[in-house]
């Protein structure tokens, strides 16, 4: 999939229902009887059939970071550090970077986070986002501190003149703003609709409050409209894109630990994604946030959104004669860390490969009692030791990209 291509959708924006109602351009996909999308016991009910286009998304700076517009979608995550502790902060914002993270959120509780916002900006890598529930102050200061980007909440920053005042500062520093309505994040008066009806309430919240922000001259907006439920989470994106321009800012919210998170972050967003829904993106993980910058790269990858390393490796059976369980473990992490568009085989027998992997790039293998590499399926050298395969595999990476595993 080209995600050029996936933008360029005839643009439709006369619909928009401050309700949340969903649109009359996506008709209701047919189920079989008894069948239910509410596999949570949270959710939709029945599913729908997503618009055949949607409008195409607006162009919005973060830091010089282009999102929507044609964009390939922007990686994002979150500090798990007390802001006010700017150095932790700082360095976990460069290792977020480090492993391939666009922008940084922050979040901004009190005055002491936003003088430690503002150290972190003076030596950040990449962009920052500062993340304001509450007090609208502390979007202010955080403003006053450099952000690249304000989080507003719907739910707890609602008052007119509190709004006003942010987007008068917004315009002033002419930066965008995210609105972010998700299952904890919804204003006050679609509380009651929620359990009813989560995705009209979600929906119908977000487009209140940008059109309250619309209001006082703002239009650099980015929209996220997240539930911890996968499902409902897709028909929150498909209603709103159906009608509404804003660039969007993916994830389902609170998806929760390694397997668990990830898996649940994959389905959603791989079928966002792949009906061109998605300017930017987050893995909400109970784990470092360095995990959701690779699980964003990997579900990227696997779209062909995104050009990065590819590991294939098999699960291992009766016939695997090394280690290979330990060898991928070891050679794991570093792997994620290369930016580099090759794929690596990490086979445990001659039937997988360079059988089954003949198109990596590179791989390894073991058959016989002899340890062998191969390159697009040919065996290149079989004189190898299964102690050699690590060191072996970081030289020819190092050949191939200039780059070195750290290992």
């Amino acid at each position: 999939m080209d995600p050029q291509a996936s933008e360029q959708r005839p643009t439709n924006v006369n619909q928009s229902q401050a309700d949340g109602s969903a649109p009359a351009a996506p008709p209701t996909a047919s189920l079989a009887p008894g069948s239910s999308m509410r596999a949570s016991g949270i959710g939709l009910g029945t599913a729908q059939s997503p618009p055949a286009h949607y409008p195409q998304r607006r162009s919005v700076s973060v830091g010089g970071v282009q999102i929507g517009g044609g964009a390939p979608c922007v990686i994002q995550s979150m500090t798990t550090t007390p802001t006010r502790d700017w150095e932790a902060t700082l360095a976990q914002v460069i290792r977020l970077a480090d492993a391939g993270c666009q922008l940084v959120r922050l979040s901004v509780p009190d005055e002491a986070s936003a003088v430690g916002f503002g150290e972190v900006k003076k030596r950040s890598p990449v962009p920052l986002i500062a993340d304001v529930h509450f007090h609208h102050r502390m979007a202010l200061r955080s403003i006053e501190e450099g952000a690249d980007k304000i989080r507003l909440n719907p739910g707890n920053v609602t008052r007119r003149e509190h709004i006003e005042e942010v987007a008068k500062e917004l315009l002033a520093a002419r930066i965008p703003v995210r609105v972010g309505s998700n299952s904890g994040s919804i204003a006050p008066r679609y509380k009651t609709q929620y359990v009813p009806d989560p995705v009209g309430a979600i929906v119908g919240s977000a487009r209140e409050y940008v059109e309250q922000l619309r209001e006082f001259g703002v239009e650099d907006i980015v929209v996220a409209l997240k539930s911890h439920d996968p499902m409902t989470t897709v028909e929150c994106y498909r209603r709103f894109a159906a009608t509404e321009p804003w660039p969007l800012h993916i994830g389902v919210t609170e998806a929760g630990p390694g397997i668990t998170g990830a898996a649940r972050s994959a389905v959603a967003l791989g079928l966002l994604l792949s009906e061109g829904i998605g300017d930017t993106m987050r893995v909400s993980l109970a784990n470092d946030p360095v995990e959701e910058v690779y699980v964003c790269r990997e579900i990227l990858a696997s779209l062909n959104l995104r050009k990065t390393v590819r590991v294939v490796a098999c699960p291992t059976c009766a016939r695997v004669e090394f280690d290979l369980l330990g060898l991928v473990e070891r050679l794991e992490k570093p792997l994620l860390s290369l930016d580099a568009p090759i794929s690596i085989a990490i086979m445990g027998c001659a039937v997988n490969g360079p059988g089954e992997a003949r198109d990596a790039d590179i791989g390894i293998c073991a058959a016989g009692g002899r340890y062998m590499l191969f390159k697009k399926g040919e065996i290149v050298r079989s004189d190898l030791t299964e102690a050699d395969f690590a060191g072996v595999l970081s030289d020819e990476i190092f050949e191939m990209t200039g780059k070195r595993l750290a290992l």
